[in-house]
């Protein structure tokens, strides 16, 4: 496949070239995140409407919320092999066209099962989009602001989320609920899902743009094209080009394919892997998706109107955008590490006070309340648990798998792990209904347990990687 020079990208003149060159170049493949937000989302407007439209019990709901979840894993697990074979700019392509197909099938599905179709074939797309951006990102950009850059994937993320739940309460809103008829006679619910549709073509035409990784192209003995990548995007000089290129060389594996038995050591799974993967369970166990998953339901269930509850989840978008931006400006100033401890610690405390308000309710399913002021401060430790996570492991989680691993084991050790990364939240999406359903103080207090496990994990295992080279992981 041909490979294009970006387009031009305007910077202040106080910002060398090659900086804003690859600031444009992570931006367009954290697209990809945007899209792996937006697809997460988007089902959140829908939930009431899909539970009426095909008769769902806690069940089924909860599988068909979380059926993407197990695509994603496929995804995931599938991405490093076609990245390492095809290039990460081609893997990007074929996750745009997924996200295309889920958009229009799952908006005109005619059963749960056709929808659930849907879903998986969507979530093959996300899956495939979470293992390529961040490794891709991690690989183009200098190692001095890898973090920041790196952050972008979750920006994008967090980005895509506020989009969904943006469009979702205004489809609804002019529609008069999700479930109601809008524009064209089709459902408002329908029209969530066929907005994923504008996105994905933005991202797989601006993909078309994007050079390909250099240590891709080192890898396929393509050096001459890997030096020209460097110069573009880091403005290195022949000579710097040439030790980096030596240096990529010598930590990787040639031209023979990885497999699932490079991650392995003496017939175990090597520690780093292990690493990898805890981190990326830990990320979901804390329960964050349930937020932006559930969220409209779960205050409709305390007493807030459709609609007031759409705002509500807007809001918590939105919060979630600005203490990402805190988390870029942090990440390689303070460290991966204090970031992720202070995330941990910070959850653990709001998660307890949401459990502890739960325990208070009475009443159930729809008609439950919250005495007194409890409504409102759960709803202030719900948004206070969005900015721990949005601040700590929403991000940092995304850079430490883009970078944690050795060169010639990054693209298949960072499969394993985000395919790890969405059955944790498979498991977590689909139990959540069935939980809320025996008390959500059951629900919160699991979590609440799950974050004060990921503080002693960080402490114990995590390894610092801020400001070190990727060949010397």
């Amino acid at each position: 496949m041909a490979q294009f020079t970006p387009p031009p990208v305007t910077v202040d003149s106080g910002v060398p070239q090659g900086r804003g060159r690859v600031l444009g170049i992570a931006g367009i493949a954290a697209l990809g995140g945007f899209l792996f937000g937006y697809d997460s989302a988007v089902i959140n407007g829908t939930v009431d409407a899909l539970r009426g439209k095909f008769q769902l019990g806690d069940g089924l709901l909860g599988f068909a919320v979380a059926s993407a979840l197990l695509g994603a894993m496929v995804g995931a697990w599938c991405a490093g092999r076609i990245a390492d074979r095809f290039g990460r700019v081609r893997a990007m392509l074929v996750a745009a066209l997924m996200f295309s197909a889920a958009s229009v099938g799952s908006a005109f599905a005619f059963s749960v099962w056709d929808l659930i179709f849907w879903r998986v074939i969507g979530g093959v797309g996300v899956g495939m989009a979470s293992v390529i951006a961040p490794a891709y990102i991690a690989e183009i950009a200098p190692a001095a602001s890898r973090g920041r850059l790196g952050s972008l994937q979750q920006l994008a993320i967090v980005t895509g989320i506020f989009a969904a739940l943006l469009f979702d309460y205004w489809a609804a809103h002019a529609a008069g609920g999700a479930a109601m008829p809008s524009w064209g006679g089709i459902e408002a619910w329908r029209w969530m899902f066929l907005s994923m549709l504008v996105p994905s073509m933005l991202y797989g035409g601006l993909a078309l743009t994007l050079p390909e990784s250099p240590r891709y192209l080192v890898g396929r003995g393509r050096e001459a094209e890997a030096a020209a990548v460097l110069s573009r995007t880091q403005g290195l000089a022949p000579a710097q080009q040439s030790q980096l290129i030596d240096s990529i060389r010598s930590t990787l594996s040639g031209d023979r394919r990885q497999s699932l038995q490079d991650l392995f050591q003496g017939g175990k799974l090597m520690p780093i892997v292990w690493i990898g993967i805890f981190v990326s369970v830990f990320q979901q166990f804390v329960g964050i998706n349930v937020i932006f998953y559930y969220s409209a339901m779960l205050w409709r269930s305390v007493g807030f109107t459709e609609e007031n509850a759409l705002q509500l989840t807007v809001l918590t978008s939105i919060i979630n955008i600005a203490v990402t931006l805190v988390a870029i400006a942090l990440v390689d100033r303070i460290g991966r590490k204090p970031l992720l401890l202070t995330g941990s610690i910070g959850m653990a405390i709001t998660l307890a006070i949401m459990a502890y308000c739960f325990s208070q309710a009475t009443g159930s399913g729809s008609n439950l309340t919250l005495p007194g002021s409890l409504g409102t401060v759960a709803l202030f430790a719900a948004n206070a648990f969005v900015i721990f996570f949005g601040v700590s492991w929403g991000p940092v989680v995304w850079v430490l798998l883009g970078e944690m691993f050795p060169n010639r084991l990054r693209a298949i050790a960072l499969s394993a792990a985000a395919a790890a990364q969405w059955l944790a939240n498979f498991f977590v999406t689909m139990t959540f209904p069935v939980l809320a359903a025996a008390g959500l103080q059951i629900a919160y207090g699991l979590y609440a347990f799950f974050a004060l496990l990921s503080a002693i994990f960080v402490w114990r295992w995590v390894r610092e990687t801020k400001g070190v080279e990727l060949e010397h992981m």
